[in-house]
């Protein structure tokens, strides 16, 4: 304790020096906090499962997927004919297409404050097959509960992530019109229903809109046009989700999908939802190494030696305390370890600090971290950074300050009295 104390009192000596390092500390282990923040999201995401497993079939030669909605029929079944009673069945399963808008008239006008970008899909289908809404408590969960209550009700009703809401400048209740963009001159009265619950910030910019009354704009379409159906009338299905409960399920779930000759024109495949999302992901692939191999170890590298300049010049400036302590008594091994703990102190304290008002306000504050990657609006950083922020300041910490408390430790009384002489 008594060492404790010691360590404390150093440090309070020179409080601009320690505030300043402690401030570089906090920026630089922030940097890094959400940095593992995107990457361990990204890396939980195309991690293989062997247990209930979420497959994805889509189109197999074009990006972005257009199949016709008359599969979906077939493949919540998982391609399995009626009478074979030795076919896998999907526990669960999930369509969705995707309506992309603005909910400005004027195209010279649109921009991302204005943009609508809705999932096509059955609104009830949000509780079980949405990722992580199994993760809500009961209080979150009934958020969502209300709203799919709602749309069900309203066949027009939409379910609008709060940081859309907030860029619209609109509430629950109000009404909007919602301008296709990738599908062209359909334009959608909707009216805003409920949100997602705001620890879901990957919806934060999403919406939910139901497939029966799409289907049925995209017929009013036709009827309007001289019975000319749209030109995406027959390619509104773009993924298909299906839930089976092992990797043998999913291996003949997807042997019975593609050999079912109603889904050859056009030809789908079937890949584990990470595998899909792996492969979504490749347009990142070089910015994802490089955030992860090139910027994240510079920070570090960075952190380090910002401590050791700082604890270098302190060293500097305390060699005669160090050769009093040496004459009490002192020995090599203590005064190394006093000089290592006063920067670990910094960097451990700092670090925490750091992670902690990372979790704190960008979480509770901003509902996620606001760095849109694919289909990703938002991440959410996790506990985790708490245990992360610390190990990280320590750590950097320690390499930065051992060689400055090595050089402490082998400080001379003989050399410092003769010079103080």
């Amino acid at each position: 304790m008594k060492f404790l104390i010691l360590v404390v009192e150093n440090i309070r000596r020179n409080l601009v020096r320690t505030t300043l390092t402690s401030l570089g500390t906090m920026m630089l282990v922030l940097v890094v906090t959400l940095v593992f923040t995107v990457l361990t999201t990204l890396d939980a995401v195309t991690t293989e499962k062997s247990a209930n497993i979420k497959a994805i079939v889509t189109e197999k030669w074009q990006i972005p997927s257009l199949m016709p909605y008359s599969y979906a029929a077939g493949l919540i079944e998982g391609g399995a004919a009626p009478d074979d009673p030795n076919a896998v069945r999907p526990q669960d399963w999930m369509t969705w297409g995707f309506f992309v808008g603005s909910t400005e008239s004027n195209p010279a006008k649109r921009g991302y404050e204005n943009l609508f970008f809705s999932f096509i899909m059955e609104p009830e289908k949000a509780r079980t097959m949405l990722d992580n809404i199994d993760a809500l408590n009961d209080q979150q969960a009934e958020v969502l509960n209300e709203a799919i209550k709602k749309i069900q009700e309203k066949r027009n009703g939409v379910i609008i992530g709060e940081g859309r809401l907030a860029k619209l400048k609109k509430k629950i209740g109000d009404r909007i019109t919602a301008y296709g963009r990738n599908y062209r001159d359909i334009n959608l009265e909707l009216e805003i229903v409920g949100t997602f619950p705001k620890e879901t910030s990957q919806y934060t910019d999403s919406a939910i809109i139901r497939r029966d009354f799409f289907e049925t704009e995209l017929d009013t379409y036709k009827a309007s046009h001289n019975n000319k159906p749209h030109a995406l009338a027959d390619k509104s299905l773009s993924l298909v989700w299906l839930r089976v409960p092992d990797r043998m399920s999913f291996n003949k779930l997807t042997e019975q999908i593609l050999t079912a000759p109603s889904f050859s024109n056009p030809p789908v495949k079937c890949e584990t939802s990470s595998t899909g999302i792996a492969s979504f992901l490749d347009a990142y692939r070089d910015i994802i190494w490089g955030v992860r191999w090139l910027l994240a170890p510079a920070c570090m590298l960075v952190l380090s030696l910002v401590i050791s300049n700082a604890i270098s010049i302190s060293v500097r400036e305390r060699r005669i305390e160090f050769a009093v302590l040496k004459v009490l008594g002192f020995l090599p091994w203590q005064i190394l370890c006093l000089v290592l703990g006063e920067a670990l102190l910094i960097g451990t304290l700092s670090g925490l600090a750091s992670a902690g008002l990372a979790y704190g306000v960008i979480n509770g504050v901003w509902g996620g971290l606001p760095f849109p990657i694919a289909f990703f609006p938002k991440f959410a950083v996790p506990i985790n950074c708490l245990w992360w922020g610390a190990a990280m300041g320590a750590a950097t910490a320690f390499v930065g300050s051992f060689f400055p408390a090595w050089s402490a430790r082998g400080v001379r009384v003989s050399d410092v009295f003769s010079k103080v002489a």
